[in-house]
Formats: structure tokens, sequence, C-alpha cells
């Protein structure tokens, strides 16, 4: 009950109407064309609700309600895996947000597994953009961050720094997320001055 109650205040009353004519199979005896067109409507609603499950998420963790964002988030990579495959680069965002969210709910071990399996699918993409390989980094030094292993999180955020760098520019608002998160890092270690040198920078 306490896992319904949650996934309905998280999602599922959003999205309940919506998933009645997706679990609904299509007739045998349609056309070819018919057939066609009823596929690419299933997609387009699918997408919707990846979308829309995606986006709730997100508000609860800004609002650092991480535990409600979960059941959002798994219905964001859920749909995502039934749209574009199960190896697919289109769910490494999926997979981040729920690293967030578990790691903001002090799930720990949940968001090592969901960082992993996005970590596998971004190795094993050569195309993979470098706005998806920075998020990767940030999301893999802030679970380190978490567990306290300082120095494996001061790796993974210079990595995201350099990489949001080199795309979006020393100046730009999402590398300074990264040396924001790192700023956090040296201020735990107590290297204040350090960490009062990227706050200035942030």
């Amino acid at each position: 009950v306490g896992h319904q109650k949650a996934d309905w205040v998280s999602i599922h009353e959003r999205i309940c109407q919506l998933l009645i004519p997706i679990r609904t199979s299509l007739p045998f005896l349609l056309s070819e064309k018919e057939r066609k067109h009823g596929t690419e409507q299933l997609v387009k609603r699918q997408k919707y609700i990846i979308d829309l499950a995606y986006g709730t998420a997100q508000e609860f963790v800004l609002d650092g309600k991480h535990k409600e964002a979960l059941p959002a988030a798994l219905h964001a990579l859920r749909f995502s895996t039934e749209v574009y495959g199960s190896n697919s680069v289109q769910l490494v965002p999926a997979y981040l947000l729920l690293a967030e969210a578990s790691t903001g709910a002090g799930r720990l071990p949940e968001a090592s597994k969901y960082l992993s399996q996005a970590q596998w699918i971004v190795l094993r993409t050569p195309d993979c953009s470098v706005a998806l390989q920075y998020k990767l980094h940030r999301s893999l030094g802030l679970l380190c961050a978490a567990e306290g292993n300082f120095e494996q999180a001061l790796y993974h955020l210079a990595n995201d720094i350099y990489l949001a760098s080199s795309t979006f520019g020393l100046k730009s608002i999402e590398t300074s997320g990264g040396y924001f998160h790192m700023a956090n890092v040296f201020f735990r270690q107590n290297k204040m001055d350090i960490a009062n040198s990227l706050y200035a920078e942030v």
C-alpha cells in the first residue's frame, strides 16, 4: 500500500488516463497502413509519458523530495526502454536522474547500480554526446562524495568540469555546477582556501 501511494503521489495520478490507450492492444484485423499509424501513435504517447515522468521526477529532485522522485524516474526509464531498447543512450538521462534521486534518498547502493548502467551504455556508445558524458561524471562525483570517497569524487568532478568547459566554455552555467560541487568536496575536507576560490568562481 505504501508503494502504491508513493507511486500515485509521484506520477501515476498524472499518467493514469494516458496509460489506457498504451495498454490496449491494437485490433488484429487492421490494414498495414492502420497498423503503422497505430504504432506511430503508440510511440508518440510513450514519448509524451517519458517527458512527463522525467520532468515530474526532476521537479521533485529540485524540491529536495528525492523519495517522491523515484517512482516517476522509474516510469521514465521503463518507457524509455520500451521505446528505445535496453542498451540505448536515450536511457542515460533516466538512469542519471534515478541515481540522483537514490543518492538524495540515502540509497547509495541503488544509485551505484543505476550509474553503472549509465556508464556501461556511455562506454559502448562511441558517438555519445559530451553533454551526457559530463553529466555522468558529475553524478559519479556526487555519489563518491556521498560515500565519503573524496579523492574519487574530485577525479570525476574534474572530468565533469573539463568536458563541460570544452563544450560550453569556462564561464558557462553548465561548468559552474562542476565548480560548485568540487568546492563542496574541498569544504568537507576543510580545505577552505580552495573551496572559497571555487565558490568565488561559481
